[in-house]
């Protein structure tokens, strides 16, 4: 055990929060590194390259990347100033309308608990890259028990394990960042220097439904519903904000490690990709295309493509051994902030009261217990004709994502209105977001716009089919409907700029920081002292 591991808590009396401030600062900088990284970012962006192209993919995620940097601003500003559990979620009861706070912590919860059985069912068919005798029923047992343990005792279990597994994700990413630019520059057995040759053979862009201008604007958008469905990061920051130690000064750096993360790993993804390989080479257009195997494992990845191409040996299993605890974190990721905001909804009183149960460790553990009921629906893999069931149902939430975003810019503005209205100067907070409200504005707008048209191609002339209609817009159709079920049941109302609670639970927090006694000694003093190095600083800021 380390000096730093014998921090207190400092748990303040006053609220009906029973979880515990129990994750480092070492914890929630890897969590908001690699925490919700999963199978998306190495082996589905191969999907956005084929319809879009290299350039296509480039501009894609940089352009949607700074859509989601200018949200976690907005969620920034919030949980610094308000570090309570549910975080956004609460918020929206709090500061927008009480149905409002409903319909975003469903909506949320559904989305993160139906995407655990579909980890499971990614990671067994990643392990079909080595063999495919491998026990399904086996592999998820072994997923929901692990996720059960790691999430049953302490939360610091499940912060220490998102620590490892995240530096596993950042590991593989210098993997195949470092493996695309020594083969590019002829560091490869064909002794090929390729550099860009794949953005002017077959080109940058990619023509994608229709040909022409028209099809490259397609591949284009193809390209950026793959983005937008890769690129997550600023709401499972907020999530730990209930159990953070020093929650003002180390979500403050979580979520400026956000804004890194969409630079160099998301960016910097679609950038290698586009280089590593091209957008028409036929081992991606034969598994994207269903004429060849191994879709969703690691042979589907463009990383793994590429390394087989050039003839590059022991490469493609590293990244498929990498690449099951990516998913497997993933997964973890999603149990832990499945449980967390449906002991949110409790807390509200917008889930059953029994749900605030909390075991001496602070750990929720009747919402665990309700939560780790999905991870059970991977079992229908089993059998194939059920696995349909859990990739359709699946398909259904795919757009929840989105709405969360819009959910936080909303709540954003209403904040911003009220601070505003109750003469709070936002310079004044731990966090101060620049460029408001105008952030909250475009991101909102354009969310809200993909949201609505990211389906567009179900309206094409002899394109419409009722399941894929469904797939694009159950979520758009699901959470209107529980915000009015809500709202007309309960009467709520939305609240008025100069009557949202603004004070809440910030002199819990305050006195909880005020007593918290034990020093900082910084990220980089934590990752040191693990590896028995002492510094003479101790109070290093990062």
């Amino acid at each position: 055990m380390t000096d730093f591991d014998s921090i207190n808590i400092g748990t303040v009396s006053g609220s009906q929060d029973h979880l515990q401030r129990r994750l480092g600062n070492r914890q929630i900088q890897l969590i908001a590194i690699g925490g919700s990284i999963g199978t998306a970012s190495f082996v589905s962006i191969g999907t956005g390259l084929y319809k879009g192209g290299p350039g296509s993919l480039l501009i894609a995620y940089t352009f949607y990347s700074c859509m989601l940097g200018l949200v976690n601003n907005c969620m920034a500003e919030m949980a610094v100033f308000m570090p309570v559990t549910g975080a956004f979620i609460r918020m929206a009861g709090h500061w927008v309308d009480e149905a409002f706070g409903f319909m975003a912590g469903w909506n949320f919860f559904i989305y993160e608990a139906v995407l655990i059985p579909f980890e499971i069912s990614a990671l067994n068919l990643v392990l079909t890259f080595w063999r495919d005798d491998i026990p399904v029923a086996a592999v998820v047992s072994a997923c929901v028990v692990l996720y059960f343990v790691l999430n049953a005792f302490t939360v610091k279990w499940y912060g220490e394990a998102e620590f490892w597994l995240s530096t596993g994700k950042v590991l593989l990413f210098f993997i195949v960042f470092s493996f695309t630019f020594i083969t590019m520059v002829g560091g490869n057995p064909k002794h090929d220097a390729y550099g860009f040759r794949h953005w002017k053979t077959p080109g940058a862009f990619a023509e994608y439904l229709t040909t022409g201008d028209l099809g490259r604007f397609e591949g284009f958008l193809g390209a950026l519903w793959s983005a937008a469905f890769t690129i997550v990061g600023p709401e499972y920051v907020s999530m730990v904000a209930g159990e953070t130690k020093l929650p003002r000064k180390y979500l403050k750096n979580a979520f400026k490690t956000t804004y890194i993360r969409f630079a160099f790993f998301f960016i910097g993804g679609a950038l290698t990709v586009g280089v590593a390989i091209a957008y028409n080479d036929k081992t991606l257009v034969g598994i994207l295309g269903g004429t060849s195997s191994g879709a969703g494992t690691a042979a589907a990845s463009p990383y793994v493509i590429a390394m087989n191409n050039l003839g590059v040996g022991v490469l493609p299993h590293i990244t498929n051994a990498l690449l099951v605890t990516s998913i497997f974190s993933a997964g973890n990721a999603y149990t832990y902030c499945g449980t967390r905001s449906l002991y949110g909804l409790a807390i509200e009183g917008q889930a059953p009261k029994f749900l605030r149960k909390c075991t001496k460790s602070g750990v929720p553990i009747y919402c665990l217990c309700v939560i780790m009921l999905f991870p059970c629906l991977a079992f229908l893999n089993v059998s194939s004709g059920s696995a349909e069931v859990l990739t359709w149902l699946t398909n259904l939430i795919t757009a929840a994502q989105i709405i969360d975003y819009i959910v936080i810019c909303i709540t954003y503005l209403c904040f911003y209105n009220a601070c505003k209205a109750q003469g709070i100067d936002r310079r004044t907070l731990p966090y101060f977001g620049y460029f408001q409200p105008y952030s909250a504005w475009i991101s909102g707008i354009f969310l809200t716009l993909v949201v609505c048209v990211y389906g567009y191609s179900v309206f094409l002339p002899g394109s419409w089919d009722v399941g894929t209609f469904f797939t694009y817009y159950t979520m758009v159709l699901v959470t209107p409907v529980l915000y009015l079920g809500w709202k007309f049941t309960k009467r709520t109302r939305i609240i008025k700029s100069t009557e949202a609670d603004l004070v809440w639970e910030k002199p819990l927090i305050d006195a909880y920081e005020t007593a918290y006694d034990e020093p900082d000694i910084g990220f980089w003093n934590e990752i040191l002292a693990m590896a028995g190095i002492k510094r003479n600083k101790t109070d290093i800021d990062v």
